[in-house]
Parts: structure tokens; C-alpha cells; sequence
């Protein structure tokens, strides 16, 4: 009989002992998996600050507040890719982070590439050669999202199921906005160089374009034919409420807001990567500077995109009295 007590115990204490195994087991894997959903959101947070500074690039500026942004999203990156460098990594999902390490690292070099070239891209003596640069790092990019959504996540899900672990969906979204990033063309339009060689790329086929529906300034909406009275001081933001009327998902929608007559120029602009077909799209503008006292004409606009055909109905004027 004590015997068989003593073999109870036995077997209950190794019972007991496996399912602190387990469960020791599934919580390092869901915390890994926690971590890499959350560093996968932050990089490709980086990522929309990057395509933001680059979709307000132009030829015409000095490229060094473009500068000063990327190399800000350079180091934000650097910082994702050194935590993932120090999280515990469960033995059962190492293959799988090998390739998500790769992938971020691929993210880092691509900005730390664009830091290095953008300026060049930017300058007046502009070639071709300094576009294609550009163009083969932001394809790091996108190979760094097919490594991840591809290669790593699945890698890592297949390692959870085997496990038996409960765990939330990953975050999946992925870092280049769109694969038009890629192309020398449209990287040419986006920064306004004009080089032999990078032709804008033809408009998709379908209906372009965007409709400038109202425009406020902290949350009071102004009135076409009346005046409308604004503080100059903190200098104001103009939020632009517009629709994509089109049948196409348009990229870097660039916004301007411009005091009319005033000089140096009181102006500002905005770009919004994406806008979506049928929906509804906003964007904030800050002016450059504090408008002068007195009634000024103020001009919004949504610039127009390769393939609009109607661009009535991009601007809508305003009669603002700053104070």
C-alpha cells in the first residue's frame, strides 16, 4: 500500500512538474509574441514618418529639414532593431526570429541608405543615378515585408500551433506603404527631380482626383463669403477635409494652405501618403509663419494628382481677418 501511495506522489508531482513546464513554456511564447507585434508596430510607424518626410521633399528645398526628419526616423529604427537584438527568444521560435531580425535590419540600412542620398537626390545637379539609389533602398523595404509577412510570421505561427499556445494575431502590417516606392519614376515625381530616364509613371486606369469639401482651424470651420476671424498667434493649423471622388487609391496627396500678398510668403503644406477610393480623407497644415495683422485672402488646396481631369473643385479661397 505505501508502494502505491509513493507512485501517486510520483506520478502527481511529475504531472504537476510538466505543467509548469507548460505553462512556463506558453507564457515566454506569448510574451515573444507580444513583443514582436509591438516592434513590427513601431518600425512601420517609422516607416509612415519616413514616406511622409520623403512625399514632402522637393527639389526646390535644401533637403536639409529632410535630412534632419530621416535621420530622426534612422535613429527611432535603430532603437526597434535593438530591442529585438535583446528579447528572450523561445528555442522553439528562433528560425522564425532569425528572419524577423533580418528584416528589420534590412529596414535600418534602407533608411541609414536614404539619409545618405537624399540630399544629393535633392540638389539642383540631380542625375538619375542618385533617383535609382534611392529606388534600390526603398526595395529593401519591401523585401524586408515579404521576409516578415512571408518567411517570419508564418515560421513563428507554426511554432505556436505546435505548442499548442493561445496567442493574439501578430501585428502584420507591413512597411512600405505601396510598391510604387520602388519605382525610379514615381520617386522622381514624388521629390519633383527631373532627370532623363525617370518619366512619371501612367496614371492607373479609371477616374483621379479629389474634392476640397470644407476647411477649419481648431475645429471652427470657415464660411465662404463671409469674414472669418482668426488668431495669428500660436501660428495657426488649417485642417483640409477632402474626398477621393475617384475609382483609385491615390498616393502622397499634397496639401497647401497660402496667405495671399504677403511677403516673405506665409504658406504651408501637408501630404497625406495614401487616400482611398469613395472615402473621405483629412489633412493638417501649418503655416510656415504668423500671418500679418488684418484681413488677408487665404488659398487651400488639394494639388492635383497624375490623371485628374477635374480640378474645379481642388481650392476653395477664404476671407480671414488675423489678430
Amino acid at each position: 500500500m505505501a508502494i502505491v501511495v509513493i507512485i501517486i506522489i510520483i506520478v502527481l508531482v511529475a504531472v504537476g512538474v510538466h505543467s509548469c513546464q507548460v505553462s512556463a513554456t506558453n507564457s515566454a511564447l506569448q510574451d515573444y509574441t507580444n513583443s514582436v507585434s509591438s516592434l513590427n508596430q513601431q518600425s512601420v510607424a517609422n516607416g509612415k514618418q519616413l514616406f511622409t518626410a520623403l512625399g514632402q521633399a522637393s527639389q526646390a528645398s535644401s533637403g536639409t529639414e529632410v535630412q534632419h526628419q530621416i535621420n530622426q526616423v534612422l535613429t527611432d529604427e535603430q532603437n526597434v532593431y535593438k530591442k529585438a537584438q535583446e528579447a528572450s527568444v523561445p528555442d522553439q521560435v528562433k528560425p522564425g526570429n532569425a528572419d524577423f531580425l533580418q528584416a528589420l535590419k534590412m529596414r535600418v540600412d534602407g533608411i541609414g541608405g536614404i539619409a545618405h542620398q537624399i540630399q544629393p537626390a535633392l540638389s539642383s545637379t540631380a542625375t538619375e543615378a542618385e533617383v535609382n539609389e534611392i529606388a534600390a533602398e526603398t526595395a529593401k523595404f519591401y523585401a524586408s515585408d515579404v521576409l516578415y509577412k512571408d518567411y517570419a510570421l508564418p515560421q513563428i505561427y507554426g511554432a505556436l500551433h505546435a505548442a499548442g499556445t493561445r496567442f493574439s494575431p501578430i501585428n502584420g502590417d507591413q512597411f512600405v506603404p505601396s510598391v510604387q516606392w520602388v519605382l525610379p519614376s514615381f520617386l522622381a515625381s514624388v521629390l519633383h527631380v527631373n532627370v532623363p530616364g525617370a518619366t512619371s509613371a501612367k496614371p492607373a486606369p479609371g477616374l483621379h482626383g479629389h474634392s476640397l469639401t470644407s476647411v477649419s482651424v481648431a475645429g471652427t470651420t470657415l464660411q465662404t463669403g463671409a469674414t472669418n476671424t482668426i488668431p495669428s498667434s500660436p501660428i495657426p493649423s488649417f485642417t483640409l477635409s477632402f474626398a477621393n471622388g475617384g475609382t483609385n487609391n491615390e498616393h502622397n496627396v499634397k496639401c497647401k494652405v497660402t496667405v495671399n500678398g504677403t511677403n516673405p510668403a506665409v504658406t504651408g503644406t501637408a501630404t497625406v501618403p495614401e487616400t482611398f477610393a469613395g472615402k473621405s480623407a483629412t489633412c493638417t497644415v501649418k503655416l510656415n509663419a504668423a500671418p500679418p495683422a488684418g484681413t488677408q485672402t487665404v488659398v487651400a488646396t488639394v494639388e492635383p494628382v497624375p490623371g485628374e481631369k477635374n480640378k474645379d473643385n481642388n481650392t476653395i479661397t477664404y476671407t480671414v481677418t488675423f489678430q
